[in-house]
């Protein structure tokens, strides 16, 4: 069994010009905290999403890009994307900005990265 997310078709880099601001765990807690606007997206897969997630996160997978990218918004505020360890996340983020979205941040090292700076009572996967 592939790992999630593994062997799914993935989306095209964007280009070098491409900018996607990258979000340490705790600026995205500090933002949080002082009551910014603030948009998180999952990129993992449903399983593990079942596992843990980031409080009012909207699941949208990697793997079903093609589904939801075309009529992405990122709505007011910051855009943050997340995953595992920021790999896929920051996939995604390059590709929608690709595609003309701006105003979008990744969550550098994922979730597992939130999980060991700022809650630590998320599960380990």
């Amino acid at each position: 069994m592939p790992a999630p997310g593994g062997d799914r078709p993935r989306p095209t880099p964007a280009p070098a010009t491409a900018v996607i601001e990258r979000l340490e765990p705790e600026e995205l807690r500090d933002l949080l905290a002082n009551g910014g606007r603030v948009r998180l997206i999952d990129v993992r897969e449903e399983e593990e999403w079942r596992i843990c997630r980031l409080p009012g996160a909207e699941l949208l997978p990697l793997s079903r890009f093609a589904e939801w990218a075309p009529d992405f918004e990122p709505g007011p505020g910051r855009c943050v994307l997340y995953c595992h360890h920021g790999v896929r996340s920051l996939r995604a983020a390059a590709a929608l900005a690709a595609q003309g979205v701006e105003g979008l941040a990744d969550l550098r090292g994922g979730i597992e990265a939130w999980r060991q700076r700022v809650d630590p009572s998320l599960p380990a996967y």
